[in-house]
């Protein structure tokens, strides 16, 4: 089975408000060495292992749903999963 992990975050370019909140608050814990926080949306999807067109399904699935491609980015990896 594959295991395809995906990172979606926001493009450089878009204000990133949660982030500056969390670096708000670990700048108050006293952790003022943290230069930046990014926040960002985390998946696992799990594929049978002879899935032919595994990159081109995986990029339609995050074109289409898990990310919006105005503001966000994403990256992903593939692994074989345990």
């Amino acid at each position: 089975m594959k295991l395809v992990k995906v990172y979606v975050t926001l493009k450089k370019s878009v204000l990133d408000a949660q982030g500056e909140a969390i670096k708000s608050a670990i700048h108050s814990m006293g952790y003022s060495q943290v230069a930046d926080v990014h926040m960002g949306k985390y998946f696992e999807l799990n594929f049978a292992d002879d899935y032919a067109d595994l990159e081109k399904d995986v990029d339609a699935i995050c074109d289409d749903l898990l990310a919006n491609p105005n503001i966000e980015t994403y990256r992903y990896e593939i692994l074989e999963a345990e």
